[in-house]
């Protein structure tokens, strides 16, 4: 049974996907989140698109806020904004809206949306400012990722199988726990990755230069071809959890 949600053209949001073209030649439907154009569904059938996330899906995620922040009294400046970060560097901090803050290094944070599309991503852009005391306070300074960095979502039990054969870490669950960030080559290319199951479904966010993303989601889609994978929206990645 399909789902119910507005849809809209990509070309008729501010923000559309670098991949959009792509997308539409899949059979894509968009919907409208925060001014840009999401797939959020493949076809008609959500609960085989469900079942695919399980198997090994591969959503675009690309519209959805990001942003980042970097130099020395970056930490405390978002925890200020009421942003949880621990002490670990490489390692991805829920928020208790869904958001994730991926801390990269000691004063590097890169800020990732729920998957409900909230508006704090905006807020923290929004209240970034030089405040005018001379000396100023450090606060860091802001590194916009909404334009650098595609962001492709992997869900399913296939997905470490399948990111095997395009890039050199282990991802098996065994070996990469929840939380967990990757600095890494990727169909030798640079990406970083984050393990953040959906539900009980394995699942890893995948951020990279947003001048190769058609590229890299040609690899994504050839390397899941051996597992049954392909495309979903991010309804069916709602429906994981």
């Amino acid at each position: 049974m399909a789902a119910s949600f507005d849809t809209v053209e990509p070309s008729a949001q501010l923000r559309r996907s670098f991949v959009y073209r792509k997308l539409l030649d899949l059979g894509a439907r968009f919907a409208p989140i925060n001014g840009g154009a999401v797939a959020i569904a493949f076809g008609e059938d959500g609960e085989d698109e469900s079942r695919l996330g399980q198997r090994l899906g591969i959503a675009d995620l690309s519209p959805l806020p990001r942003t980042g922040f970097k130099g020395t009294g970056t930490i405390e400046w978002l925890q200020s904004q009421g942003v949880t970060i621990g002490p670990e560097s490489n390692r991805g901090y829920r928020q208790a809206g869904g958001e994730t803050a991926l801390r990269l290094a000691p004063n590097e944070v890169l800020m990732i949306d729920s998957l409900a599309g909230g508006g704090f991503i905006g807020k923290l852009d929004d209240a970034w400012s030089w405040v005018s005391a001379n000396p100023r306070r450090p606060i860091g300074y802001p590194m916009p990722r909404a334009d650098s960095h595609a962001w492709f979502a992997v869900s399913g039990e296939a997905a470490a199988g399948m990111f095997a054969k395009i890039c050199g870490v282990d991802l098996r669950p065994s070996k990469f726990g929840e939380g967990g960030i990757a600095q890494t080559s990727i169909a030798k290319m640079s990406a970083i990755i984050l393990r953040q199951d959906f539900g009980r479904v394995p699942g890893f966010h995948l951020l990279a230069d947003s001048a190769s993303a058609d590229y890299l989601w040609d690899c994504l889609q050839d390397a899941a071809i051996e597992f049954d994978g392909g495309p979903i929206g991010l309804a069916a990645l709602r429906e994981l959890g």
